[in-house]
């Protein structure tokens, strides 16, 4: 599973929590569905998409859907579950 690092970015924060923009977070989703940086992962992708529609994303939610349609009901409970940790971390 490809994995983005965010250890070098500097992510501006909103009253003290961190705060990653919808629009980065469908960017995000759409490098780890196409492959872009590596090997497609479906599920990092469905994570992003998910948690840029949390966000208000307007495509968000669509992307989320096409993809989950390629994706096992394993990986989409992982999905859901990465983007639960992340929302904890973040």
């Amino acid at each position: 599973m490809a994995r983005i690092d965010f250890q070098n970015y500097s992510e501006p924060t909103v009253n003290g929590a961190a705060f990653v923009d919808a629009d980065l977070l469908v960017d995000l989703g759409m490098r780890a569905a196409s492959g872009r940086d590596g090997a497609v992962d479906f599920v990092a992708a469905h994570m992003y998409f998910n948690l840029a529609d949390r966000k208000g994303a307007e495509n968000a939610a669509f992307h989320r859907q096409d993809i989950a349609g390629q994706m096992s009901k394993s990986e989409i409970a992982a999905a859901l579950r990465a983007a639960r940790e992340w929302l904890i971390l973040h």
